[in-house]
């Protein structure tokens, strides 16, 4: 089921590069476009601070593809064909999940490739780098999930890739692309409280070598809560939508 997802990627030449090329496109336009007028309220370099906001937007942008694949399959018949080879609904979805896991690691090095390009340096030791790929990915497969569910619930691929933009916003009410006590005071409590902050807040103190505190337990219980979650209620919407 992995492979097939995978194939299903390379065949969808357009979803590919856009999922591919976006988050390396909108890490130029920050750093370039905003980063003069921004880079001074971080306390470091605009590109070191913003590299960790990318990377989850790489996450977002990867997993509406997985949504628009699992509506796809559903609206096509292929999993009614699978079904009846005694295929299960959780094989069919993680096949999906893994593949979007892949999509998003890759588009995740394309990005560190082009912030080293642009001057990202990194001091993470290579326990460091361990941890923060650790965090990354376990965010990863949380928003797979969750985008799996999204693509059972929604009735066409344009629904799910619509549901999706709510996920891939996230980021940007968070600490990816500024600080939160420079916002005001009621979107700031919010950010500080959402799932992705603490996962910013993770690689970016990890990526630098910085004391990470409590943030990367954080980051994992929300991880782990929504990848628990999401499981779940994508188990319940796949025998409500397949019987």
């Amino acid at each position: 089921m992995t492979g097939r997802s995978i194939r299903l990627s390379r065949r969808n030449v357009d979803a590919l590069i856009t999922a591919l090329a976006l988050p390396a496109l909108l890490l130029l336009i920050f750093v370039y476009f905003f980063g003069g007028a921004i880079g001074g309220r971080t306390g470091t370099r605009y590109v070191t601070y913003v590299v960790p906001g990318v990377l989850l937007l790489c996450a977002g942008f990867g997993s509406s593809s997985t949504a628009v694949a699992v509506t796809e399959d559903l609206k096509g018949g292929i999993v009614d064909r699978f079904r009846s080879l005694d295929v299960s609904g959780t094989a069919i979805l993680a096949g999906h999940v893994l593949a979007s896991v892949a999509r998003n690691l890759l588009a995740t090095a394309l990005v560190l490739a082009l912030a080293f390009a642009i001057g990202f340096r990194p001091s993470a030791s290579p326990a460091g780098w361990l941890a923060a790929v650790s965090v990354l990915v376990a965010f990863i497969l949380a928003l797979s999930w969750l985008s799996a569910a999204v693509g059972l619930l929604a009735r066409s691929p344009e629904a799910a890739g619509g549901y999706t933009f709510f996920v891939s916003f996230l980021p940007y009410p968070s600490s990816a692309f500024v600080p939160t006590d420079t916002m005001p005071r009621w979107l700031a409590a919010f950010s500080d409280h959402q799932p992705v902050t603490p996962v910013i807040e993770s690689l970016r103190s990890l990526l630098l070598a910085q004391p990470p505190g409590t943030a990367p337990w954080v980051a994992l219980a929300w991880c782990g809560g929504i990848l628990a979650g999401a499981v779940g209620v994508a188990g319940v919407l796949f025998r409500r939508r397949v019987g």
